[in-house]
């Protein structure tokens, strides 16, 4: 069979299963990699080539940098301060909350801004008597506007840039999105003030997180203790709640409030059995009895993570409600010292990445537990196993054919024309599969194109990250849009009606003002 062929069926194959949302992106991802193997389109070296590639490293370098920046609180007080000084006006909540999510996501991605935001958003859209529909959806498209602000913002920015030195140009500087970024931040921002109102529903929420910004005065109201909420929950250690399980080898041990846990790490500050107090001399923990501890941050990480005790609420989740934690300036300094090598290109994207992932868990912003939790490796296997098949549609000249059918349809109308028909399909696409999956398997024509043209890769290559970037007509497009379809209650249908003239927006800015930015 025609290698060509073989490879486009297994696109095709991919694609819909995809589409299915009945197989996991990462196993799909995988099977790609081993059918360009299995069929000989690859060797067994370019089919696994992905999971050394500098890119992937580069994009689970920053997701522990972005797990720092929140596991010390950065990105709470950042949220805390911004929001809190919008007030309750809706018009003011929307552009502070849109203009935060699009900076952080060009710190610590699309995903990452979206879900380290999103209980935040929801707590003062109902203490601001809004449904908060009306916030989240603009919350996750301000995001995908904002992946655009930096190269750190989306894993689509740095496999274009890598994909730029590869066909031979340049790679794209750290702030040089920004050119394109600046202007889709604020065109989202002003079509979503002239028309969320209209066309952003008030829905109820059907899943909403849980506001754990008052959780220290809960229990200080339940447990009955006189010590402030305030100093229950701070920047150098706090509270967890436990419940003592079946079989558990504390079970009969003599416990009272102010005692020591046996570890001597934590002190014990109430117990309760059925909502009762438990006290007196004669005292003894049994199956079901709960126990509010105290300690530092790092004691309740290891001791609540005991089989003997089952945590209701772990520390690490309540840490990063404490804004500016102990070691926020450290991870704050991280962050600055990774941009400006990333800025001035002083050493590899990677290299920077990785040294200010190690920072992280030596400066013990995270723990090397945290740090391998904090990687999202859905979007690592995605990666790493479609990056082959880019390798196969260059390789096998599959590219080629699909560029010279291109070509053939839009004829001698220049390189315009074939951009506006490269970042339509780009955008069809990214409704449907990840629009990182799509990227990949367009850049290899958009190369063809450029090259077939004799034109520059450049206009290309930014063009299909504003489409790649415009990922608003469904839920399944992107995670975060997915993150607010429960919190906001969202149906499938609610995307579109805002989303469409963002899309056409996006559209036009890839197709008219690139070009002018980076000229063919």
């Amino acid at each position: 069979m025609d290698p060509i062929a073989i490879t486009l069926a297994i696109l095709l194959v991919a694609v819909i299963a995809f589409v299915s949302n009945r197989v996991p992106v990462g196993i799909v991802a995988l099977a790609v990699a081993i059918s360009l193997w299995a069929t000989g389109i690859l060797t067994l070296g370019q089919a696994l080539a992905g999971f050394a590639d500098p890119t992937v490293l580069f994009i689970a370098s920053l997701f522990v940098v972005s797990e720092g920046l929140d596991a010390t609180g950065v990105t709470a007080w950042a949220g805390q301060k911004v929001i809190g000084a919008a007030g309750t006006s809706t018009r003011k909540l929307l552009v502070y909350i849109m203009l935060l999510v699009a900076v952080l996501t060009a710190l610590i991605s699309v995903n990452g801004a979206v879900a380290a935001l999103l209980p935040v958003v929801v707590v003062v859209a109902v203490r601001a008597g809004l449904a908060p529909s009306r916030l989240l959806l603009p919350l996750a498209f301000a995001a995908h506007a904002g992946s655009l602000l930096a190269l750190t913002g989306t894993p689509v920015n740095i496999i274009v840039s890598e994909a730029a030195v590869e066909a031979g140009d340049r790679a794209f500087g750290f702030f040089e999105f920004g050119l394109v970024g600046v202007p889709l931040v604020v065109g989202t921002l002003l079509i979503t003030m002239l028309l969320g109102s209209r066309l952003v529903p008030v829905r109820a929420a059907s899943v909403m997180p849980r506001d754990l910004s008052d959780h220290a005065r809960v229990l200080r109201s339940q447990y009955e203790l006189a010590t402030p909420p305030n100093e229950l929950i701070g920047a150098e250690g706090g509270i967890a709640e436990v419940v003592i399980p079946p079989r558990s080898s504390l079970i009969g041990l003599k416990v009272f409030p102010g005692m020591c846990t046996p570890s001597g790490s934590l002190v014990i500050l109430a117990v309760q059995r059925g909502g009762e107090q438990v006290e007196g001399p004669d005292a003894t923990l049994a199956a079901g009895d709960t126990l509010l501890l105290e300690g530092s941050w790092d004691a309740l990480d290891e001791h609540t993570a005991d089989p003997d005790v089952l945590v209701v609420d772990p520390p690490d989740v309540l840490r990063r409600t404490v804004p500016l934690g102990p070691r926020a300036g450290w991870a704050i300094g991280i962050l600055a010292a990774m941009i400006a090598a990333l800025a001035t290109g002083l050493v590899p994207a990677v290299i920077a990445g990785l040294v200010a992932a190690m920072a992280m868990v030596l400066t013990r912003a995270v723990s090397v537990t945290q740090a391998y939790r904090s990687i999202s490796w859905t979007t690592v296997v995605l990666v790493a196993g479609m990056i082959p098949l880019s390798t196969a549609f260059m390789q096998t000249g599959a590219a080629d054919l699909i560029a010279d059918g291109l070509l053939g349809m839009v004829g001698d109308a220049g390189p315009q024309v074939a951009l506006f028909a490269l970042c339509l399909i780009t955008v069809v696409l990214g409704q449907l599969i990840s629009n990182t999956a799509t990227v990949l398997i367009v850049i290899p024509v958009a190369v063809s194109v450029a090259a077939t043209k004799d034109v520059s890769v450049l206009p290309f290559l930014m063009a299909l990250t504003v489409a790649g970037a415009a990922s608003f007509l469904t839920p399944i497009a992107t995670p975060a849009n997915m993150m607010v379809m429960g919190p906001g209650g969202f149906r499938f249908t609610d995307y579109w009606k805002l989303g469409l003239p963002l899309l056409v927006f996006f559209l036009a800015v890839a197709t008219f003002y690139v070009p002018l930015i980076w000229p063919f």
